[in-house]
């Protein structure tokens, strides 16, 4: 196993950090992976290397968070299966947080602040 510094979660996390959005791939058994994992969850295999995915996905599920303006108003989380496969807990940016569907296409982005990267996504075929 590799140290914290070297480890695929710091790749992962160093990518993110440049704004690039990287899955990984099983070489043995083709599966996209993600979160980041040292050995591929499908078959087991050491064989994995990092990949930019399309970007791609649609939402599988979303709910709205109820906030109060002055602590930054309402949000949504959304899972987001991409088109390769892996489903993730993200949200889509670029709509008001009760306008996000289940079955909407979206397109995904690295957004970096103070340093960190996060993957948030957008609603496709939307004005920003």
């Amino acid at each position: 196993m590799q140290d914290n510094n070297t480890g695929v979660l710091a790749q992962h996390q160093a990518a993110l950090a440049e704004g690039k959005f990287l899955i990984q791939q099983c070489n043995d058994c083709g599966k996209h992976i993600y979160f980041p994992r040292e050995v591929c969850p499908h078959c087991g295999s050491d064989a994995v290397q990092f990949a930019s995915p399309s970007g791609q996905g649609t939402v599988y599920a979303v709910t709205t968070v109820r906030r109060k303006p002055a602590d930054g108003g309402d949000y949504n989380v959304s899972l987001v299966d991409l088109d390769e496969g892996p489903r993730l807990m993200s949200r889509v940016d670029n709509l008001k947080p009760d306008a996000v569907k289940i079955g909407q296409r979206v397109s995904a982005r690295v957004v970096v602040a103070d340093g960190k990267g996060v993957v948030v996504f957008d609603a496709v075929g939307v004005a920003a």
